[in-house]
């Protein structure tokens, strides 16, 4: 990613290099450029998805080859041990605060973020989020658990929020015409950096691995300086439309064809207050709540349910399996588990450019019914013994997942209007933040009940398919709720033009067009997009390799 200079940007008399005013665009900036931007910062923060690569290494950081354990080792007395190994139940706190921490922070500062730009937002995350790596690795060296909850989970979990919903308002502005793939291709970066960031930590760990260490503290300052050159790179790349801004040849859609599109904008302060955005809210938290009980038991369940038929041997269930069986067939899992990755990524691209045909209600409702029938088939074609068909049902299922991720902010800006938008999609987080913690409960819950009840472990997910069905179910309801505000809840446009002025007073020049029309791919774009697409094309080499075990 080229940083892009601010020789574009004049008039800035007193105005800081961070601030709102210095990034307003000017005749000539291709919007295009500001996708690649984005994703820049979402592939670093996307990381956060692939920290558990580091617990095993970590869960032996004394002992090297095996773990050192202790006695009366628990939570409290790891937190400040030099003499014991970590647990990996104990490290795994550390992702608990990541989307903890991130819908929190980006509800706090949402509204921070829409007066202070997304460059500013973006800088403050990448120290956040590489500085907090920054401290794990001192965690790591002294051996203190606390340094790497501090760092990681709580510093970094503030960057993580920061950087995540740093380009939405942005993309939303810049592409009003394509509202759900602009943000498909930045949210998509969260989805795939675990692809990129997890093979690279373990390229890096095996290159520092020695006999006195296990790799991991040297390998969290070589990520953290490439994520923070990144992400400067991307926050530096960020440009913002000056108010009243449209693509040329683009008009916004009349309201009588299209009155889930709202041309008006609903305040910050107003839009808690409305039951659309609870019902939103409840759609987010129940379609992530059924997808992400899925990825946490993606391999197991594989296992669980096919057992020796992934090795050729049919009449073998899991418990049957010897150890070396049981490896084969964790590798295999492996494989799956990389193949829902990839389509959890391609979802938040594809369903999200497909509700700007759609519409984002009408792609909701083939999430929930779609997604309905294919929860209710999943325990059919685990007893057919037709692994195609599971993982085929397990794929889509996951496109879904992501896709939901990333129409939402395209739905908040159909419905509360643009000037707020990224603002209000901070504090709806709270939806992911809160489904993390029901999806996997509800499904590992239900899965350690069933096993206890003597149910056979091929058929422990059969209910819990059908619970997860139950939440889309409740949330196909919420959506069909889910109508056009009231001219109550919208502000005026005096309003509008007071909160508009101070981005008007400081833009320069004319305001009419903009790069070639919608948009084209000149050098300097094509440039910045091989700096964010070469890795991802790498991440799904990668993953490809591990996916063919499946098959």
């Amino acid at each position: 990613m080229t940083i892009s200079t601010d020789t574009d940007v004049g008039g800035y008399g007193g105005v800081g290099l961070l601030d709102r005013e210095r990034i307003i665009a000017t005749p000539g900036f291709n919007r295009w450029l500001v996708p690649p931007a984005a994703l820049a910062i979402h592939l670093c923060i996307g990381m956060a998805y692939g920290f558990s690569v580091f617990w095993l290494p970590l869960s032996r950081a004394i002992g090297i080859d095996q773990p050192v354990s202790c006695a009366d080792h628990s939570v409290v007395s790891a937190l400040f041990t030099t003499t014991c190994d970590w647990r990996v139940a104990d490290l795994g706190w550390i992702y608990t605060l990541f989307f903890v921490l991130l819908g929190s922070s980006a509800a706090i500062w949402g509204g921070w973020l829409e007066k202070a730009g997304p460059r500013k937002a973006g800088v403050v995350s990448a120290i956040c989020w590489c500085g907090g790596i920054a401290v794990a690795a001192l965690g790591v060296m002294f051996h203190q658990l606390w340094l790497m909850w501090l760092g990681a989970g709580v510093i970094g979990g503030i960057g993580l929020g920061l950087g995540y919903i740093s380009p939405v308002s942005t993309l939303i502005k810049w592409f009003p015409d394509r509202r759900g793939m602009a943000t498909g291709m930045a949210i998509m970066g969260f989805g795939g950096g675990a692809m990129i960031g997890a093979p690279l930590a373990d390229k890096l760990m095996n290159h520092f691995r020695t006999p006195e260490s296990v790799g991991v503290w040297e390998t969290f300052l070589v990520m953290a300086v490439i994520y923070f050159v990144f992400m400067m790179a991307g926050a530096f790349g960020y440009r913002i439309p000056p108010a009243g801004w449209r693509p040329e040849g683009w008009t916004p859609p009349a309201g009588t064809g299209r009155a889930m599109i709202t041309t008006r904008h609903v305040h910050l302060r107003d839009a808690h207050k409305t039951k659309q955005f609870w019902l939103i809210w409840a759609v987010l938290c129940l379609n992530v709540s059924a997808g992400i009980g899925v990825i946490g038991m993606a391999s197991p369940m594989l296992q669980e349910i096919f057992g020796g038929r992934l090795i050729g041997q049919p009449d073998l269930g899991f418990t049957d399996l010897d150890a070396a069986q049981k490896t084969a067939i964790a590798a295999i899992a492996a494989g799956f588990a990389g193949l829902l990755s990839l389509f959890n990524i391609g979802g938040r691209f594809f369903w999200a450019s497909l509700s700007d045909r759609l519409g984002r209600k009408n792609t909701y409702y083939a999430f929930f019914a779609l997604g309905i029938v294919l929860y209710a088939l999943a325990p059919t074609a685990a007893h057919m013994g037709s692994q195609l068909m599971f993982v085929g049902i397990f794929c889509i299922i996951l496109s879904m997942y992501g896709g939901g991720f990333a129409t939402i902010p395209a739905y908040l800006a159909d419905i509360f209007g643009t000037q707020f938008v990224g603002a209000i999609h901070g504090r709806l987080l709270t939806a992911w933040a809160t489904a993390g913690i029901i999806g996997p409960v509800v499904v590992n819950y239900i899965r350690e009940f069933q096993i206890d009840a003597g149910i056979p472990r091929e058929q422990v997910y059969d209910f819990t398919m059908y619970i997860l069905a139950g939440m889309l179910a409740l949330g196909l309801l919420a959506n069909a709720m889910v109508r056009p505000l009231s001219d109550k809840w919208f502000m005026s446009d005096d309003e509008v033009a007071k909160l508009q002025a101070k981005s008007a007073a400081a833009q320069a020049g004319p305001t009419g067009s903009f790069g070639i029309g919608k948009g084209g791919f000149d050098g300097k774009v094509l440039a910045a997009w091989a700096c964010v697409g070469l890795p991802i094309l790498w991440g799904v080499w990668i993953t490809l390799q591990k996916t063919a075990a499946l098959f």
